[in-house]
């Protein structure tokens, strides 16, 4: 065991069900705690057991309302840091406000960096994350960051499918490193769909498709998926270069607006996506497949408890 006692996890009400899977799968109790809203929209938390001197995870990923999943995040953090937890770690496997993560227009905020400053005011130790949308994230923090990655996961799965003839397709140019180490892993080449999104309106205009696609199997690779425009835009364009059949995988599945009547309506075989935001039975349509997380973080969380190597698991 490392220098803190006992390992505890706890969550907000943004994904309970991941958290109780990562707790199964290191065989403890969920942490109890309540974490509610008053009529007059303030959040309330309050811990329900001895955490003094323990290992504190708190699992919460800020996804949909992040607003109100970051507040309980920050509000957990501190309740857990005035109970004289011994380390507190926020487990947070979708990182709200990452895309804005620099000043591409003028006048504008980097909120990526705010929230890093909000996460470690507020008393947190140590940050465990997953895919972030980009890796400078990890540099607006002075606290250490731990940013595993679902490429395994997704890996593995298309592997077990067989696909015959495949190409990876980063779904625009910021990707394409993941991407090309997808192409990698499944032992295939690497195409690039080029865009340019057009203001602030989560729409993108498609410009070319960079690579040898035509007669190929496509699988599309992404950190996130939002509205599902670029994805659905990008696979309408794979099929006019001469695509047989497109897959599609990504990490987040954010799925805003009416990102689940395009999916449904485009050329896609399949999308697989992972549990790191709550993918509810009633969202979900046959192309959608969901991979789960909580071994990975369940993991990680286990050899940051013992101080052993985190990057061990991707070797």
């Amino acid at each position: 065991m490392g220098p803190f006692d006992e390992l505890r996890v706890f969550t907000g009400n943004a994904h309970r069900q991941l958290a109780q899977s990562v707790c199964d799968y290191l065989q403890i109790p969920l942490g109890q705690a309540e974490v509610f809203k008053f009529s007059n929209d303030n959040t309330f938390v309050r811990i329900l057991e001895n955490i003094r001197q323990r290992d504190v995870f708190i699992v919460q990923p800020t996804c949909y309302p992040v607003n109100d999943h970051l507040m309980e995040l920050l509000i957990m953090i501190d309740a857990a840091k005035r109970a004289s937890a011994g380390r507190v770690t926020a487990v947070v496997p979708h990182y709200g406000y990452a895309r804005t993560d620099k000043k591409d227009q003028p006048r504008v905020p980097i909120t990526a960096r705010l929230v890093a400053d909000l996460l470690s005011a507020a008393g947190c130790d140590r940050i465990l994350t997953i895919d972030l949308h980009a890796g400078q994230i990890q540099g607006f923090f002075n606290i250490p960051v731990d940013e595993l990655t679902t490429l395994p996961i997704l890996g593995r799965y298309f592997q077990d499918k067989g696909l015959d003839n495949l190409v990876i397709v980063a779904v625009d140019i910021g990707i394409s490193k993941r991407a090309r180490d997808m192409a990698e892993l499944l032992h295939a080449p690497l195409a690039i769909v080029e865009k340019r999104r057009t203001g602030n309106d989560d729409r993108a205009e498609m410009l070319n498709v960079i690579g040898d696609v035509e007669g190929k199997v496509a699988l599309t690779f992404d950190d996130e998926i939002d509205t599902a425009g670029s994805l659905v835009t990008a696979a309408n364009a794979l099929i006019d270069h001469g695509v047989t059949k497109v897959y599609s995988c990504a990490t987040h599945p954010v799925f805003s607006g009416n990102a689940h009547e395009r999916i449904l309506s485009s050329p896609m075989e399949e999308l697989v996506v992972t549990d790191t935001i709550p993918v509810h039975e009633c969202d979900k349509n046959g192309k959608i497949t969901v991979l789960s997380v909580a071994p990975l973080l369940g993991e990680a969380i286990r050899r940051i408890h013992e101080g052993l190597s985190i990057g061990e698991m991707f070797n």
